[in-house]
């Protein structure tokens, strides 16, 4: 079953292998169909919309990721939730609907070693690793109830983000919410706040006077992390300092899934559609993740700038992996 997963190179998520036909049981939509009675926009951020730069061109650049070309993008006004979706939020949408992720249907998901007891990485086989990434493996059992596995819980981190849910999981409860899932193009917008073209909301360097602004790894990845920024994985939703516009941890902390199919390219065409309210092309095999993880470093992934992007499957879902909604103005 856990044969041949694909990694893919430089990045911090692996992915279910579409040629493994893995089905999970029962309905993916199961329990979630009816809306939450008292959708409001509490917690969110009004945004006016207009223009502004996006992407990046430079040497730190993921070329095949198509972070560039830099474009003037139009937006229209939104509303954005200051922080990831919480523990405590997944679990109040699960207690109202019975929606059964997919992580449980599967019956299991991606957790990082060091997340692993060492006893625990002793007993696993060579085949439930990741190919190239090595550091990532398949744990039986593994959720959102049960990041890494069998003996774990979120009871104590009601207020961390949620993760091990796959975008079909964030999208059922975003429209649970009343919400939705934000375009690549609204994320970035939000997370420049008024800055143009800066490596982070806050500017240029990832530790302005020597202070942590995000959550990220230190240390030698994947070996050593020494947590000097206080978290040595996830850390709760409202960490940090929160940026100009309101909000928290759009940096570092868990990747952030978006609503677009993946494209390196689909952008780089200066026609209407990518440039007024871009909602990415019609088709693709894997969606958007903007903002990086805890897992995030400059000698390996640092696609924790603005700018960066990558992708995953729609059904994958690892231990650095959550959303935030969005919502029309």
């Amino acid at each position: 079953m856990y044969e041949h997963f694909e990694g893919k190179k430089g990045c911090c998520t692996p992915q279910r292998s579409e040629h493994l036909h893995l089905t999970p049981e029962g309905n993916a939509s199961s329990g979630a169909c009816c809306m939450k009675q008292d959708a409001s926009t509490s917690g969110m951020v009004r945004l006016d919309g207009g223009r502004f730069l996006m992407g990046y061109e430079g040497p730190e650049a993921w070329i095949e990721d198509g972070e560039g070309p830099v474009r003037e993008v139009c937006l229209d006004p939104f509303w954005l939730d200051t922080t990831t979706v919480t523990n405590a939020q997944f679990a109040e949408f699960v207690d109202a609907t019975g929606y059964v992720s997919e992580s449980e249907r599967f019956g299991w998901a991606f957790v990082f070693i060091g997340q692993l007891s060492g006893s625990k990485q002793r007993k696993l086989r060579e085949s439930k690793t990741v190919q190239g990434l090595q550091w990532w493996y398949a744990i039986d059992g593994a959720s959102w109830r049960k990041p890494e596995g069998p003996g774990s819980n979120v009871k104590k981190r009601m207020d961390h983000p949620v993760v091990s849910v796959s975008w079909n999981d964030a999208v059922a409860f975003a429209e649970w919410a009343g919400k939705r899932l934000p375009t690549e193009a609204e994320w970035e917008y939000a997370a420049r706040g008024p800055s143009v073209q800066t490596m982070f909301p806050w500017g240029n360097e990832l530790e302005p006077g020597g202070k942590h602004r995000c959550n990220v790894w230190q240390g030698l990845f994947p070996d050593q992390n020494t947590e000097d920024d206080g978290y040595a994985w996830t850390a709760p939703a409202r960490s940090f300092r929160k940026s100009d516009w309101g909000f928290y941890n759009q940096i570092g902390n868990v990747w952030e899934w978006c609503s677009d199919w993946f494209s390196p390219n689909w952008h780089a065409a200066d026609r209407e559609e990518t440039r007024i309210n871009p909602k990415g092309p019609a088709s693709g095999e894997s969606r958007v993740m903007k903002g990086g993880s805890f897992l995030c470093h400059q000698s390996y992934c640092n696609r924790y700038r603005l700018g960066a992007r990558t992708a995953n499957t729609p059904d994958s879902a690892t231990t650095n992996l959550g959303f935030r909604c969005a919502r029309d103005a």
